[in-house]
């Protein structure tokens, strides 16, 4: 029989609230999110760090969240998609709100992680350059729709916040990814 791992009492703030469950610490948090948590916004698709479909924001970073075991999120303030609303609860956030504008999604499964990828990027430079918002994107793939939706989508995003006030304050302003490259709808790449 083999040993099994000793479950802990995990707690963090996720999306505003405190939540203490009994986990293994080597349990990740993208299946504490969607399996214990039901936060299911919070995708599962390549499993190694590299697709940003499990994109959540973890003390105001964004992270992979299938690269996070609960011993490194513990204590932890997380916002996942469902975290994210407008000025009341159960509005959508001016970054939904241009995803949907300007066809910053197709099939739909990469978009949480865009948008929180977006909310993280927008908090640190409130007003990126295409060059930026590249960088700032760089760990999330789309397989559907191209980039150019997308980049439209965090360029209105940009305008509607700064308008609103929406966006937080700047927490870092160093978005250490790996790079990819962006391919446009024409497919050129830039």
């Amino acid at each position: 029989m083999k040993n099994q791992p000793l479950e802990q009492t995990w707690s963090a703030r996720v999306n505003g609230q405190l939540k203490e469950l009994s986990v293994s610490p080597e349990t990740r948090l993208v299946d504490i999110l969607r399996n214990q948590l039901n936060l299911t916004g919070t995708k599962i698709s390549c499993e190694v760090g590299r697709c940003g479909a499990c994109m959540i924001l973890m003390n105001g970073e964004p992270v992979n969240s299938c690269l996070v075991m609960a011993y490194q999120s513990e204590e932890s303030v997380i916002t996942t998609i469902e975290g994210l609303h407008g000025e009341k609860e159960g509005e959508l956030h001016p970054i939904q709100h241009a995803f949907l504008e300007e066809g910053g999604f197709q099939c739909g499964y990469c978009t949480p992680g865009m948008i929180i990828s977006t909310k993280a990027l927008l908090d640190a430079c409130p007003n990126p350059s295409l060059e930026q918002i590249e960088t700032g994107l760089c760990g999330n793939l789309c397989r559907c729709t191209g980039y150019g939706g997308i980049i439209r989508a965090v360029n209105k995003a940009s305008e509607r916040c700064a308008v609103k006030g929406t966006v937080g304050t700047v927490v870092k302003e160093n978005v250490n990814r790996s790079a990819v490259n962006f391919v446009q709808t024409d497919g050129a790449e830039t």
